[in-house]
């Protein structure tokens, strides 16, 4: 990592990053997957619509695929829907 993915004079923040990086995957797929049942799209249409394989669309629901904001963008276009981005602060941790 570099210095700028952590914080050096707190302590374990380093990992905190990674958890959060994995978590915001895994809350944005289970967001998209949602979406696209709620709107009855079976995995193979939403990858023929943004012209990619089934497997594609499968790995990025699964949580293990690191989207680029082009490819949110495309899937959410694909059903209608646009990408919104915020900033929220973080919690601070006990002292």
């Amino acid at each position: 990592m570099s210095k700028m993915d952590y914080i050096a004079d707190c302590k374990g923040l380093e990992v905190l990053i990674e958890t959060q990086q994995k978590e915001m995957r895994e809350e944005t797929a289970r967001m998209f997957k949602e979406q696209r049942k709620e709107i009855g799209l079976t995995q193979t249409e939403l990858g023929r619509r943004i012209g990619i394989p089934q497997s594609n669309v499968t790995r990025f629901e699964s949580g293990n695929y690191n989207p680029t904001l082009e490819f949110l963008v495309k899937m959410a276009a694909a059903m209608g829907k646009k990408v919104k981005v915020s900033l929220e602060d973080q919690e601070t941790p006990a002292k």
